[in-house]
């Protein structure tokens, strides 16, 4: 069963790779139209997941994460008009150079093919992965957790519908319906159809499509989150943004995780930090010297500061110097964002050169890792590894190129 959808997908994909720009957004435009139609259907259904994520007894930021809304919906729907008004980068032509040997050659990019998502609990991803493939020329096989099943069902039934509306292939959008986790080790073996892996989960998740599949994968997406105040920082603006960072949405990827102060300014600057952020509900788990300053830290236990909390709960932590800050960074960052809070354009330099993570801040919130906040129009995943892609994933990391030679009855000497 998992082969011939793999096989229908590829199939489809061929179709895409030369719809013209215009064909392709009106597929993302009748998607757009039939969810702010749906929009009674879908939140209905989604309540379906929501109820029995409930009764399951998932965690409150679990159905943080499966989640829709009126206006989460509405955030999606302006996510595909910022998408169709973006450049379609396929098609695009580069590097174009005369050789000596009389070879004119340039590149032209392309879509990757067919790409193979497994996410979990965010239905929002479904709508996000299938409009930036389709945008880009590629088809998509999604697994989604099981914990929105019916969500997203009624989503890639919606984009079946609009394809279909407008004349292109229901079949670039496939969803493997089962649960059932024997279908993931499946699809990470279709390497003659499936191009690219996406993980879009925890540790567990990413390190089983590393190790079984066959195709190449990208990872990221777990985000234990920095952002380390400076001795020049300004207390007020350094406490804005880290409340903004932990409490206006903690159940994402992009949230922080801890915060690192230099000791000349934590005995005046963490307890103010402290009550701020207990006033909005937030949890303290920090060092000795931290929880002495400040009677509402309690001490972090030995993997704390590995902890990726998805929770209104903060690591914090007093540091030496910048140095001492980067070299935590380096012991216990995942990669994925963190920055610095300073006044001292010295310190922030130093920072960005010493911090390799995917996305390195100065004086701004860890929440604007995501494809709608960078202008990508959305993101499938946000890359934490070097190769191919890093940061969020927009249209230019679902494609590549190809090598094109140009000659007039040309043959190599």
């Amino acid at each position: 069963m998992l082969e011939d959808l793999a096989k229908r997908a590829k199939n489809a994909s061929y179709q895409l790779s030369v719809a013209t720009t215009a064909e392709k957004n009106n597929a993302l435009e009748a998607i757009r139209r039939l969810l702010i139609e749906q929009e009674s259907d879908i939140l209905a259904t989604n309540q379906r997941d929501i109820t029995e994520g409930r009764q399951q007894g998932l965690s409150d930021a679990l159905i943080d994460r499966l989640l829709l809304t009126p206006d989460r919906l509405a955030g999606i729907c302006q996510d595909i008009e910022r998408l169709v008004a973006m450049s379609d980068p396929i098609g695009e032509e580069y590097q174009g150079r005369q050789l000596e040997n009389g070879l004119f050659l340039k590149k032209r990019t392309v879509p990757l093919g067919v790409i193979g998502v497994i996410y979990e609990a965010r239905p929002n991803v479904t709508i996000d992965i299938a409009c930036l493939a389709l945008k880009t020329g590629n088809a998509a096989i999604l697994r989604g957790g099981k914990e929105t099943i019916h969500s997203n069902k009624k989503l890639v039934a919606i984009i079946a519908e609009a394809l279909q509306s407008v004349g292109m292939n229901p079949e670039a959008v496939q969803l493997i319906g089962d649960p059932d986790r024997a279908y993931i080790y499946q699809l990470l073996k279709l390497d003659k159809y499936v191009d690219m892996i996406i993980p879009r989960g925890g540790q567990t998740l990413q390190q089983v499509c590393v190790e079984n599949s066959t195709i190449p994968v990208i990872t990221g997406g777990i985000g234990i989150c920095h952002l380390y105040v400076d001795e020049s920082a300004d207390f007020d603006k350094a406490i804005a943004v880290i409340s903004n960072a932990k409490v206006q949405r903690p159940s994402v990827c992009n949230a922080l995780d801890t915060v690192l102060i230099h000791q000349s300014i934590a005995a005046t600057f963490l307890p103010r930090l402290a009550s701020e952020l207990i006033q909005q509900g937030v949890t303290l788990k920090g060092c000795m010297q931290s929880s002495e300053i400040a009677s509402q830290i309690s001490l972090a236990g030995a993997d704390d500061f590995d902890t990726e909390w998805l929770s209104l709960t903060l690591g914090i932590k007093i540091v030496s110097e910048l140095q001492d800050a980067v070299e935590h960074i380096r012991l216990h960052s995942t990669a994925h964002s963190d920055g610095i809070l300073t006044q001292c354009l010295n310190a922030a330099e130093q920072f960005v050169a010493r911090v390799n993570s995917a996305a390195v801040y100065v004086n701004a919130s860890t929440r604007f890792t995501d494809g709608s906040q960078f202008g990508l129009g959305a993101e499938v995943a946000v890359s934490t590894q070097k190769l191919h892609a890093r940061g969020p994933m927009g249209l230019e990391a679902l494609t590549t190129y190809k090598w094109i030679g140009q000659g007039d009855g040309l043959i190599r000497n």
